[in-house]
């Protein structure tokens, strides 16, 4: 048998960091279409169950066309049982329709056999996220997967996993939600947890492979990671000490970036350079919007290369703030850093004095 790990797909979400109020609606589209491409897939790879640990809406009131659209999917794939556990964004909302192939879980640890595995689930909230671990009891000659949605550590508490606490559950495999990256481990000699992540990124803080987790069981459970999203967020560290000018700081950048077109990238400037453009992150977004990326941002991190042995001797604004920080307690390093942030706001509205 297999089954198909998913999360925090966010049905409805405001998708409006760094995008247009048109891109913006292609992505919220763009969201929903993975949910189909994904039942396609287990339609096509002999899937039976899909487990959705959480966070499937962006709230507590999604919009009534994520709504009918999820309920309708469920509806129309009745060959395939979806196992819907609710997260942290989604916690109060209600279960529209009851469908004999859509299974839900409570505050209470509720377990549904599957084609002989025991799949078992339980909502977390402050009134049970404590007590939780001692009621569960999970069968030792079964094969048990634990669906949670919440951050996997030592801790419990409200949108807390405490691995240490599922030791020795009989757990074979805990499907989490709530964290949007691929991740895992073990749990004890037994079991592993594993984070699902995201279908597809939303912002820049969720650059990286998006996917779902396919498991495969027999007479135990492997699984791996599918890489599925339409479109991949980068987050590109580029170099451009050797750049004399905007222009081949331009071109360093360009040749540094090896992405699909359809992708979503920002390259972080960084290293130091010897010329001054404040500009510098406005001319390269300009040459570089001639590239067609669906998304392309740019952040300077760059440092100004400023020979402050010479200029700490100028009778200046820039001379004395040089000699002033120079003096200062701060380390070697956090000296550099400060002044090369105040030559930069003082260049041009330099002083005599």
């Amino acid at each position: 048998m297999k089954l198909i790990h998913c999360a925090d797909i966010h049905l409805g979400s405001k998708m409006d960091v760094n995008l247009s109020g048109e891109k913006a609606e292609e992505r919220r589209r763009e969201l929903r279409a993975s949910f189909t491409n994904l039942i396609d897939y287990a339609k096509n790879n002999g899937v039976s169950g899909v487990l959705l640990c959480g966070d499937i809406f962006d709230s507590d009131r999604p919009f009534k066309k994520d709504k009918e659209f999820f309920y309708n999917a469920i509806k129309n794939n009745p060959e395939i049982t979806f196992f819907y556990l609710r997260g942290n964004h989604d916690s109060e909302e209600s279960y529209t329709l009851e469908l004999e192939n859509l299974k839900t879980f409570s505050r209470g640890i509720t377990t549904y056999d599957f084609c002989g595995v025991n799949i078992s689930g339980v909502e977390l909230g402050q009134d049970n996220c404590t007590s939780i671990y001692s009621s569960l009891n999970l069968e030792k000659d079964k094969l048990n997967i634990l669906m949670l949605h919440g951050t996997a550590g030592d801790a419990s508490g409200k949108d807390r996993v405490n691995l240490n606490k599922l030791r020795n559950k009989n757990i074979d495999y805990l499907a989490l939600g709530h964290i949007h990256y691929y991740n895992g481990g073990k749990i004890d000699e037994r079991g592993v947890w594993a984070y699902s992540g995201c279908l597809e990124g939303r912002g820049f803080d969720e650059a990286g492979e998006k996917g779902f987790i396919l498991l495969d069981i027999d007479d135990r459970i492997t699984y791996e990671f599918v890489s599925f999203a339409k479109r991949k967020i980068h987050i590109l560290n580029i170099d451009i000490s050797e750049a004399t000018d905007d222009y081949s700081a331009y071109s360093i950048v360009k040749n540094n970036i090896n992405c699909s077109k359809r992708d979503i990238v920002r390259a972080e400037l960084t290293g130091e350079i010897s010329f001054d453009n404040a500009d510098l992150a406005e001319e390269i977004q300009k040459r570089m919007s001639a590239e067609n990326y669906y998304v392309f941002d740019i952040k300077d991190k760059t440092k100004r290369k400023f020979d402050i042995s010479a200029l700490k001797g100028d009778i200046s604004l820039r001379g004395e703030f040089i000699r002033a920080v120079l003096a200062s307690q701060y380390s070697e390093d956090e000296k550099q850093d400060i002044i090369s942030a105040g030559l930069k706001a003082l260049d041009s509205r330099e002083i005599d004095l």
